[in-house]
């Protein structure tokens, strides 16, 4: 099979939405007026950012959701996306796996494939994605402000205790091991929170290199420090953790990455606003902490101890 016949075999649909997809030099958006276009890139490559064991369909999926969840950060909607995809060889059964994957995590949230590029080499998966936001609404990292409260959705360090597991390091119950591996191989995007949130968050940021990290990125470019509890981040992990160690348990929470959650801030006064907007979007959204004038990241327990664990957070290049 050539490499055309590949992308019409798997990857060639008619353009519902967009004026012109695959198949020319170029394609064609066009946002809504009064719109801005959010756009983002991610690169997945074997061996660094997923197994070789993973699903297909799973890989699919995930490759897309990285993408969207920076749309979710910046509180966009989703219009297309573009696929840059280098295979080893053509491996159909693969192909029909990635490509389902793909499209089903693709149609659920209204985004389509408008082109891209394929080529012979290492398994390498690089999509950018285009959303809308309303001009001058778009959430950034630059707003947090002393006095906010410091939320995170969903779960966290679910998918790095799965990692610790492959590693060896780490041991769970076969039914926890599913469940902490489906969420580094199928994470969720959180894609309708964000867009909640617009006018009601003052920053965010999705969590995929750890939560201490990417919340640097809000304090840095905000220019505020924060005071974060452990035990309530800790508390966010899904899977039974019975038996594992506290300072394990606050690595993988705290440090864990490929989460693909959404750590954000807001005034206190918009706590219900906050609580709405996760009911709305039915996703759970717990205060972690407060931004506070003095720079830096002050990590405590539940008492308000330090803690004296260091943290840190993945590094492409460490």
């Amino acid at each position: 099979m050539g490499e055309f016949d590949l992308i019409t075999r798997y990857f060639k649909r008619p353009a519902t939405r967009s004026p012109l997809g695959v198949g020319d030099d170029c394609a064609l958006l066009a946002p809504a007026a009064g719109m801005q276009l959010a756009v983002s890139s991610d690169m997945l490559v074997e061996g660094r950012h997923f197994l070789s064991t993973v699903e297909p369909a799973r890989l699919g999926h995930k490759a897309l959701a990285v993408n969207l969840s920076d749309l979710a950060a910046c509180g966009a909607k989703p219009l297309a996306f573009t696929l840059a995809l280098a295979l080893p060889a053509v491996d159909e059964p693969w192909l029909e796996g990635f490509s389902r994957g793909l499209f089903a995590l693709a149609d659920a949230h209204g985004c389509e494939l408008v082109g891209g590029d394929t080529t012979r080499g290492p398994l390498n998966i690089c999509i950018t994605v285009f959303g809308e936001v309303p001009a001058g609404a778009a959430l950034l990292r630059s707003g947090a402000r002393a006095g906010d409260d410091l939320w995170v959705s969903g779960s966290l360090g679910d998918a790095r205790l799965a990692l610790e597991v492959f590693r060896g390091t780490l041991s769970l119950p076969a039914e926890a091991f599913a469940q902490a591996r489906a969420r580094m191989e199928q994470p969720t995007p959180r894609v309708a929170l964000g867009q909640a949130l617009r006018g009601i968050a003052t920053s965010a940021v999705d969590v995929s290199d750890g939560l201490i990290g990417d919340l640097g990125h809000i304090l840095a470019a905000s220019g505020v420090g924060a005071t974060l509890d452990a035990d309530a981040t800790t508390a966010l992990i899904a899977v039974d953790t019975a038996g594992l160690p506290t300072e394990a348990l606050r690595t993988c929470a705290l440090s864990g990455g490929d989460d693909y959650e959404l750590v954000f801030t807001a005034p206190a006064s918009a706590r219900a606003a906050v609580e709405q907007a996760g009911q709305a979007s039915a996703t759970r959204v717990t205060r972690i902490g407060r931004i506070e004038a003095d720079a830096g990241l002050r990590i405590v327990d539940a008492a308000g101890a330090p803690v004296s664990q260091r943290f840190g957070s993945f590094d492409h290049f460490v």
